[in-house]
Formats: C-alpha cells, sequence, structure tokens
C-alpha cells in the first residue's frame, strides 16, 4: 500500500473506527488508503461516505454509464486511486469490465458504442475547467437518456470530480484492488508510458 501521501494516515481508532475498518476490508478485501487521511477529519470522512451511500442509490441511469463517465472524469483528473477503485468495482457489481478496462483510452479503443462514447465525453467536458459540455452533446444525451438519467449521470460526474480531485490534492494513489482480484491493467492513452 502507497504510504507518500500529502496528509500522513492517521490510526483509526475507537468504535466509530472499528466499524470503519470491518466496513472497509468487506468492500476492499483491505483498509482503503483514503479512510486514514480522512480520519483526521471525521466530519468530512462522514459527508464523503453519506454521498456515496446516497449516490449509490440513484437508479434512473445505466450503472455502466455512470461508471465510465466516473472512470473518464478520474483519468482526466489523473486519480489512479479512483480509477483502480472504479475497476475493481466495475468486476464486484458485474458490470463490463472489458469496456471499463478501456476508458482512459476510450477515443483509440472500438469497444463502446455510440452513447457511452457521448457519455464518455460528456465526463470530460464537464470535468474541464472551465466546464466544456456542448448544446450539442447535451442535446444528443438527453434525447438518448431522458432527463432524469442526464441529471444523474450530471451529478455521478460531479461526484468523480471532488473524490478525484480531493484523492490528487491529498496525494492519495492506486492501492492495488484491481490487480488483486486478477484484473489485467488498465489501458493507459495514447502516448503515455507506464510510471513503473
Amino acid at each position: 500500500m502507497p504510504n507518500d501521501t500529502r496528509v500522513p494516515p492517521a490510526e483509526i481508532t475507537g468504535v466509530y473506527g472499528a466499524i470503519v475498518k470491518k466496513v472497509s476490508k468487506k468492500m476492499f478485501g483491505t483498509v482503503a488508503e483514503p479512510l486514514g487521511v480522512m480520519w483526521h477529519n471525521r466530519k468530512v470522512l462522514k459527508f464523503q461516505f453519506a454521498l456515496g451511500q446516497k449516490s449509490s442509490k440513484w437508479d434512473a441511469c445505466d450503472a455502466d454509464l455512470k461508471s465510465f463517465g466516473h472512470m473518464a472524469a478520474a483519468s482526466l483528473i489523473g486519480c489512479s486511486f479512483c480509477l483502480d477503485l472504479g475497476y475493481f468495482q466495475a468486476h464486484n457489481e458485474g458490470l463490463d469490465v472489458a469496456k471499463a478496462r478501456e476508458v482512459p483510452r476510450w477515443r483509440e479503443s472500438e469497444v463502446f458504442t455510440p452513447l457511452e462514447r457521448d457519455v464518455l465525453e460528456y465526463a470530460e467536458a464537464m470535468t474541464q475547467t472551465p466546464p466544456a459540455v456542448t448544446d450539442e452533446l447535451s442535446a444528443r444525451l438527453l434525447e438518448q437518456l431522458g432527463p432524469a438519467a442526464l441529471v444523474e449521470l450530471t451529478a455521478y460526474v460531479a461526484l468523480a470530480n471532488f473524490y478525484a480531485r480531493t484523492n490528487v490534492a491529498l496525494g492519495v494513489e492506486g492501492q492495488g484492488f484491481a490487480s488483486s482480484c486478477g484484473l489485467p491493467p488498465l489501458a493507459r492513452p495514447s502516448g503515455i508510458a507506464s510510471r513503473s
């Protein structure tokens, strides 16, 4: 597990800490590194948990599309933790792992449908600073998904930005979740070499 975060992980203690560690181990097989970093401010940690729990109940938009959107935002931001966890969760939730693996190089990949490509483009456009979503792209997604699903996808990608930017700013990196369950490495965008 990487331990070169910008804020050193705190020891997770107490009754609440025991619950946090137990839940993390049940979900991921280990204690996720951001938990130790965020343990310094439990109010922020609880807020992040609440957002994650509430957003996991949203069901107006296809789970694969939300997963791809989340990973596209994380890839553009450079959050290796989010990509690692997203790939791992796609596997555990029965989503399309072959496509999830290709998200970092979605423009070059031939596995995505036109709708999925629009979702990936939308997620990246939302993630730009300032956001670069066009009326045309939004209209195509509205026609294909409907208003409830588009609102949900938009909020989900916004949450991905929140989590990814937090992790990158705090120096949290991938933890090997995907490799722990035998998933092949994520594809890399064309022209980007491995940082081994």
